[in-house]
């Protein structure tokens, strides 16, 4: 069996510098996880290294994303740069490797119209879909100045893998504050507070209806679908409230494909094949998507196969 381990991240070091340095309102606190251990010294190398990495953990194939939070905190004209400049290394890293690598591109959601546009460009040069996450600033993914972009990845067969976030300042304070400042961060990230957020994010774009208008939009949800799977029965009954054509479950199965990302114990959603395979639920899924990466219990980041972001 083909092995393919999907969410997998590297860093851009430039991009990092340009993260910490904004203000604490725009930035992203869960950065300081990838200095964790040789976190760093693993999200830096996208080379020989890595591939000797999935050498020994049996990965035939990694699909490299950027470590959150991407270029999301950025200002426009900052994040138009930096993912073109991200998205250029990891098409010669995956040039390096034809065999053993491709990509996820990262896209300047701070500018909907650019980020359309290096969705189209991202996909020319080989890539493999692209990696959101669910908020830009304040505004979420779901609002309609993303629907060029949601319409360019349908047409362009372009899955869009939503990748958990640290949730917004006002909302770490108000639930996820009141224990010492690395356990306030696990809850709000890999704890727990991430995975609600990704999962808002997809629930979110159910309901706004952006399947009916673009049919043929696919998205990823990493950790057994960030919960949402578990929750179908009582979201279906947003469907008659939202005037969706569909029960919110049937948009599930049709449109979201799930991976394991780091959850490797076998108490997981029926629909899955097991505990290493992520097929989706849609019988159309890309060759891409036909397994994450092997299994991992610890919280931190990594740049192998054994990523549990």
């Amino acid at each position: 069996m083909t092995l393919i381990a999907i969410e997998e991240h590297w860093n851009l070091p430039e991009l990092t510098s340009a993260v910490k340095a904004l203000p604490d309102d725009r930035g992203d606190a869960s950065v300081v996880l990838d200095e964790l251990g040789d976190n760093l010294e693993r999200l830096d190398d996208i080379g020989d290294a890595r591939i000797a990495a999935m050498d020994a953990q049996g990965v035939d194939l990694q699909i490299l994303s950027l470590a959150p939070p991407g270029t999301h905190p950025l200002a426009p004209a900052d994040a138009r740069t930096l993912s073109r400049r991200a998205n250029d290394v990891a098409a010669e890293a995956v040039r390096g490797h034809p065999t053993r690598l491709r990509a996820f591109a990262t896209l300047p959601m701070a500018d909907p119209e650019a980020a359309a546009a290096e969705l189209e460009r991202a996909a020319g040069l080989g890539f493999v879909g692209a990696m959101v996450y669910g908020r830009t600033a304040e505004t979420p993914l779901d609002d309609p100045r993303y629907d060029e972009l949601f319409a360019t990845a349908a047409a362009l067969r372009q899955p869009i893998f939503i990748h958990p976030q640290i949730p917004s300042p006002a909302v770490r304070e108000a639930v996820y504050r009141g224990f010492d400042p690395m356990t306030d961060l696990a809850l709000a990230t890999f704890g727990w507070g991430w995975h609600l957020e990704a999962a808002l994010a997809a629930l979110r774009l159910i309901v706004r209806g952006t399947f009916d208008r673009h049919p043929g939009l696919q998205l990823v949800l990493g950790h057994w679908g960030e919960l949402l799977l578990f929750w179908t029965d009582r979201a279906d009954s947003l469907s008659g409230l939202a005037g969706l054509d569909r029960k919110v479950s049937d948009y599930v199965r049709s449109h979201i494909h799930v991976t394991s990302s780091g959850c490797s114990r076998p108490t997981t959603p029926s629909r899955s094949r097991s505990k290493r395979t992520s097929r989706s639920s849609s019988p159309s899924s890309p060759p891409a998507m036909a397994a994450t990466s092997s299994p991992q219990a610890t919280p931190a980041p990594s740049s192998v196969s054994t990523s549990p972001l």
